[in-house]
């Protein structure tokens, strides 16, 4: 709304400069003005506008100001400093209309035709070979609120969960069971307790078993090669370690709310010959070429500069070569991808058979399948117009590689729309490791992170950080409320994901987090239970306005009188021009890829409620205009935080 409102303005001032000094702008900039009561929007276009013309910028601003009264939401155009046009909005018509559009559920959406086109995002993306741990919920909490500030914003979105279930890591996981312990798929399958925690320690253990002899590294390119071969014991058992642990994954997500529509599956990209077609297109177009001699001798490999002709020999040429296909024919994981992304833009002439995957309630999951499933009706997946894809920054050069495929067959067009949403890892605070009963020598304990690592076991599992932050948060609950057992586990469930989430998104996403648990779950400062608390604050208002026997109906409000207390009251007028401002922050933090900035916002707006919930005696007010023109303000706030918290994926508590 509040965009809209900008984007009338500047097209009105546009046409009027036209019209008045035959100067044409194709944009304008609008700035804040320092405080409320000077207006809500500034534009100091009157300072280049003279410099055009040669006249006086104030003398400029009064000629617009004047043009600029008759633009509908527009109250009063003011001149400010030496040539300022600050906008007072309409407040009373502004803040129904507000209202008006919360209530419909539209106030976020872009005007038909924007940005139209299907957008592709794809995030988590965890190896399918062991539990996910506190960096995977990062990857997945930046995916799924970049996904939900999108369908906000009235985006259609398609949200894919890769699944390499051929690659190295499940490879390692199956030379662990088969090779070490000697087991076999009947022995896999009849497996009770947390199969996901089990191969966490498998994994662990098969680095050593590979450094004990040659012979035994060996059996990972075997492996490998059974897997992508399929048919036989090995890719069975594959499989079943896979698509286990894939369960295991998607249990784990549910927990902090982040959901699917699509399972790809790495299986079928070779199955279905997705890889076979995008080789022959890349080796046609001489992107790729097969090494005759040196370390990588047998690989087809992609240049990552210049040309294959032009570059050196030797070792010159070998540190310029990325390997795409191995010397055991075996495809890497960028080679596998770059056919997937070629078939995300719909380029490949080449689609999935897919087959529903039951997981939950409330919303279909497909996952990719070699051969179609009678009875069922998918809807067409991929052929995106734009792709996001979420990986941490330690990809970077991989995605650069895929970048390149798509530009070395000609697609120039996608590979601008291809999107990596880098981000930066996730570590421990020292205090955390401690907590989580790890031991730290003393130099880590004097440093500000501790780091993690998955393949040396060393790492914090996400179900066992979601448990223990759930008990802390149920320690707070019981410590402040008398509930039953269960009432207690749900409403810290609740405030534990709400501060996990917003932890994990309120750092820039170029910033390493350190994980703490006592900063993470204050009920104080910029964390989730704090804007969770403001929200149920609000509630408790009508809560209490109900018990009493009293309504709050807004569709009676008087528009003068509501002009005349909002004008009256500068802090409340700004706290609603605040609320206001949601979609735009959206679009902002969606745009720049910045979920921080939503955080922000909702920490700010919680932070001027909470100063607002002090200073007025709402249910007490004896003047019955102003006590509803104060409660329509506190549902409007109410609203526009939960909704920020949705798109941050935080529920909102029944009590806290």
């Amino acid at each position: 709304m509040l965009s809209t409102l900008t984007k009338e303005i500047e097209t009105r001032i546009k046409a009027i400069i036209r019209e008045k000094y035959d100067v044409a702008y194709d944009s304008l900039t609008f700035t804040l003005p320092p405080r409320i009561e000077m207006g809500e929007l500034a534009l100091p276009i009157a300072f280049d506008l003279a410099r055009k013309v040669r006249r006086i910028p104030r003398d400029i601003a009064r000629e617009l100001a004047l043009e600029a009264q008759a633009i509908p939401g527009i109250g009063k155009v003011a001149v400010a400093g030496a040539g300022y046009l600050n906008f007072h909005l309409d407040r009373a018509p502004f803040a129904l209309q507000l209202a008006r559009s919360i209530e419909t559920g539209r106030h976020g959406q872009a005007p038909p035709g924007d940005d139209a086109g299907k957008v592709i995002v794809e995030h988590t993306n965890i190896n399918p070979n062991k539990a996910a741990h506190i960096g995977h919920l990062r990857n997945a909490a930046l995916g799924d609120s970049f996904v939900r500030c999108l369908r906000f914003l009235g985006r259609q979105v398609e949200v894919q969960n890769y699944l390499d279930n051929t690659g190295v890591q499940v490879a390692d996981v199956v030379v662990g069971l088969e090779r070490m312990q000697g087991k076999t798929l009947r022995d896999v399958a009849g497996m009770e307790g947390k199969f996901d925690y089990f191969c966490w320690d498998v994994y662990a253990a098969v680095a050593k078993f590979y450094a004990e002899s040659e012979e035994n590294q060996k059996w990972r390119s075997r492996t490998m090669q059974a897997i992508e071969a399929g048919n036989n014991p090995t890719a069975e058992l594959a499989e079943h370690v896979a698509m286990r642990i894939v369960r295991a994954h998607l249990a784990t997500m549910a927990r902090i709310n982040v959901y699917y529509d699509l399972l790809p599956r790495e299986s079928e990209i070779l199955h279905l010959h997705f890889w076979e077609k995008a080789f022959q297109q890349l080796r046609d177009r001489g992107a790729m070429y097969h090494v005759q001699e040196g370390k990588n001798r047998g690989c087809w490999v992609m240049k990552t500069s210049g040309d294959a002709e032009s570059a050196g020999s030797g070792e010159e040429l070998e540190e310029d070569e990325k390997i795409i296909v191995r010397s055991d024919g075996t495809v890497t994981y960028v080679g596998k991808d770059i056919a997937y992304q070629l078939w995300k833009f719909g380029l490949l002439g080449l689609d999935f058979h897919y087959r529903l995957f039951p997981a939950y309630d409330h919303h279909p999951l497909w996952i990719t399948s070699a051969g179609a499933t009678p009875g069922e009706h998918p809807p067409r997946f991929g052929a995106g117009q734009r792709v996001y894809n979420v990986i941490d920054t330690r990809q970077s050069y991989l995605q650069n590689i895929v970048l390149q495929g798509l530009r070395a067959l000609g697609y120039e067009e996608q590979a601008e729309n291809s999107i990596h949403f880098s981000y930066e890892m996730v570590a421990l605070s020292p205090a955390c490791c401690e907590e989580l009963g790890y031991e730290l020598s003393g130099e880590e304990k004097k440093r500000p992170y501790v780091e993690v690592s998955g393949r040396r076991g060393l790492g914090v599992k996400a179900d066992d950080l979601l448990d223990a932050l759930a008990e802390k948060a149920l320690g707070e609950v019981r410590a402040r409320h008398d509930l039953s057992d269960d009432q207690a586990g749900k409403i810290a469930g609740v405030i534990s994901v709400g501060a996990l989430r917003y932890f994990l998104l309120r750092f820039a996403r170029t910033t390493v987090i350190a994980f703490d648990f006592k900063e993470a779950l204050s009920f104080d400062g910029e964390t989730g239970p704090y804007v969770q608390y403001a929200v149920v604050r609000a509630g408790n208002i009508f809560r209490k306005l109900q018990e009493a026997g009293g309504e709050a109906s807004f569709s009676e409000i008087d528009p003068a009188r509501l002009g005349s207390f909002l004008s009256g009251n500068d802090d409340i007028w700004e706290l609603t021009y605040q609320a206001a401002r949601l979609p735009e922050v959206v679009r902002q933090a969606a745009d720049s890829l910045e979920l921080s900035q939503l955080c922000k916002y909702a920490f700010h707006l919680a932070q001027r409620f909470n100063l607002f919930y002090h200073k007025y005696r709402i249910l007490s007010e004896a003047d019955t205009d102003r006590k509803m023109h104060l409660l329509f303000v506190v549902d409007l706030v109410r609203r526009q935080l939960a909704k920020a918290l949705d798109l941050l994926g935080c529920e909102v508590p029944s009590v806290m």
